[in-house]
């Protein structure tokens, strides 16, 4: 499961417990976020996240907005 909340300027997305903070922009009826700063958890984890992970971590936010009025993308 995922829980993804933010500001204007940043989300943060809880997967399997451990959150990560995932810079980008607000856009009408959505958000851009930098897939490329997607790179370690907060802490108390502060653990690298591996390519595999974020392909994950990313397939998850993505199929929990596609169908909502706030859509997430990452470039």
């Amino acid at each position: 499961m995922v829980k993804i909340t933010g500001t204007r300027s940043y989300i943060k997305v809880q997967m399997d417990g451990k959150v990560v903070k995932i810079p980008g922009e607000m856009i009408v009826g959505g958000f851009i976020a930098y897939k490329d700063a997607i790179t370690e958890w907060e802490e108390p984890y502060g653990e690298p996240i591996g390519v595999e992970i974020r392909e994950e971590l990313i397939k998850r936010v993505v199929s929990k907005t596609k169908d909502s009025n706030f859509v997430i993308v990452f470039e």
